[in-house]
Parts: structure tokens; C-alpha cells; sequence
């Protein structure tokens, strides 16, 4: 059984540099990771990673060839590698033993709520490869300081969830800049926990963009609130409690805290329901790379 994680988001949401920055962690922690990038028009990879789509199929070639926009081809080479789906799992059975893995995904959000193919892929890797995948999908933080973009958000964050079928994380990413971005019209919680959308229609009807579509946003609001789905948890890439954090709430996701245990269906009850306690920090790497001591911060 190999666990890992399916990383897409919104394009400039932090895909490439999370797989980066948990890699690192991951790896200071003891587990072995591999990156697999199956972004056809990311040719700029911060990473080394142990599969790369581009050796298959690359945007750059498929646009001119079949006269297509950046999203068309996009599409095209996610049916592609759908239909070519045994390489991907001719190249992953090396890695099956032992390693952890991400998945970089594209950002044409697209792919994740509306087309099939990159389901189809992954539905297909689960069963023929027995993984056990979370979708960890990232949306920039700053989009909460404007009430129609945090809607936009929520609602795209639930089709996604209903779409993949997957355990899922939301995370709002680059929280360490939110507040470059603007004041915030509620408590971060507010924004985290998904709470009485109702609060935001008066600021919503203070935008005359938003107020056109003020009969419209109050009823996606509704369905967002009727499916009680969408929360999100926050991410610094580069604070060590905040990654950590993030780590234990999809290792609960996938089943990582429950490989190696064997307990009775009790005890694995009594895991599920409880607070994850593990002892990320004791590691003495992760100790050195991400803790800084008091008195140096002072």
C-alpha cells in the first residue's frame, strides 16, 4: 500500500513550490519521496522529480500541432496520458516499495470539476496500483479579502471535492502574505471555517461588480451552506508548525497514521476520532532545519 498526495489548485495558488517545500519536510522526517509532475507546461521544475509527463507529451508541442490554446491542449494531454495510462504506471511500480508520493498537478482548475480524464487517471492508479491518495487542493489566501473571490473559491473548492471523490484538504496557501493583501472584513476564522455566509452580502452590495449578481451569490452561498462540506486549513510553506500541522491532517485523510499498526477495529476507531499525536517534532533533522531556537528569534 503506497500513500501520497494529489496536489492542484488554481495556477499561481503555490502547486510547484509546496511539492518542493514538503518534499523537503517529508524527507527530514524520514520518509522517502518521490515528485511526480504531470504538468505537461511546467518546464521550470525548483525539484527533481522521478517522473515527468513531459517525457510523454509536452504542451508546447501539442498547441502548434493540433492548433490549440493553452487550456485545449491542456485538456488534450490529460486524455492523452489517460490512453496512455500504462506508462504512468510502468513508471511508478519502481517507486511502489517504499516511497511516499506527489502528484503536481496543473492548474487549469477545469480539470478537476467539469473533464473526466484526470479522475479517470487517478481512479485507475488507486485500483491497479492500491495507492491511497488525498487531494490537497491550494487556493491563495488573498482571494479571502474580496467576498465575491472567496465565494468563487468556496464553490470551486465543493465541485472539486464532489468531482474527484477523493479524502480531500483545502488549504489557503501563502498565509504568511495575507496581510500584504488588505485588511479582512472578518476574523481569519470566519474564512477558515466556512461560517454564516449570510455576513458577507453586505459587503457584497458594496461592490457594484457584486451587487448585479447579489440574488445569484446569495443562492451559491446557500449550496455551499446546504452541502456543510468546504473548510479550509492554512499553510506557511516555509514555517515548520504550519507544514507539520497540514502533514497530520492528510496523514489522517489517507490512512498514513493507520500503515504499520496492528490493532483491533476499536483501537483504529479510537485513532480515527482523536487528535493526532505525533511526535513530528522530536525528529531530530526536522528539529534542525525548521526550529529556531527563543532566544536566536529574540
Amino acid at each position: 500500500m503506497v500513500f501520497g498526495q494529489v496536489v492542484i489548485g488554481p495556477p499561481g495558488s503555490g502547486k510547484t513550490t509546496y511539492c518542493n517545500g514538503m518534499s523537503q519536510f517529508l524527507s527530514l522526517m524520514g520518509r522517502k519521496v518521490a515528485i511526480v509532475n504531470l504538468d505537461p507546461a511546467n518546464d521550470a521544475l525548483p525539484y527533481e522529480c522521478a517522473v515527468n509527463i513531459e517525457e510523454l507529451i509536452k504542451l508546447e508541442d501539442v498547441m502548434p500541432e493540433h492548433s490549440l490554446g493553452p487550456n485545449g491542449g491542456l485538456v488534450y494531454c490529460m486524455e492523452y496520458l489517460e490512453k496512455n495510462i500504462d506508462w504512468l504506471e510502468s513508471k511508478l511500480k519502481s517507486l511502489l516499495k517504499d516511497h511516499y508520493i506527489l502528484f503536481d498537478f496543473p492548474g487549469q482548475v477545469e480539470l478537476f470539476f467539469i473533464h473526466d480524464s484526470t479522475k479517470n487517471v487517478l481512479t485507475k492508479l488507486i485500483k491497479s496500483l492500491n495507492l491511497r491518495l488525498t487531494a490537497v487542493q491550494l487556493i491563495d489566501s488573498h482571494l479571502c479579502c474580496d467576498p465575491g473571490n472567496y465565494v468563487s473559491a468556496l464553490l470551486l473548492s465543493l465541485s472539486t471535492m464532489l468531482h474527484m471523490e477523493l479524502p480531500h484538504v483545502n488549504v489557503l496557501s501563502k498565509i504568511d502574505l495575507i496581510g500584504s493583501y488588505g485588511k479582512l472584513a472578518f476574523n481569519l476564522d470566519f474564512y477558515t471555517d466556512v461560517q454564516d455566509l449570510s455576513y458577507l452580502e453586505h459587503h457584497l452590495s458594496q461592490d457594484p461588480r457584486s451587487a448585479k449578481y447579489r440574488k445569484l451569490t446569495k443562492e451559491l452561498c446557500s449550496v455551499i451552506e446546504d452541502y456543510s462540506l468546504v473548510n479550509f486549513t492554512t499553510l506557511d510553506i516555509q514555517d515548520k508548525e504550519s507544514v507539520g500541522d497540514l502533514v497530520k491532517l492528510i496523514d489522517k485523510s489517507n490512512g498514513y497514521i493507520f500503515s504499520g499498526i496492528d490493532a483491533s477495529v476499536v483501537e483504529y476507531s479510537k485513532i480515527a476520532i482523536g487528535q493526532t499525536d505525533w511526535d513530528y517534532n522530536r525528529v531530530a533533522a526536522v528539529q534542525e532545519k525548521y526550529m529556531e531556537d527563543e532566544e536566536t528569534q529574540d
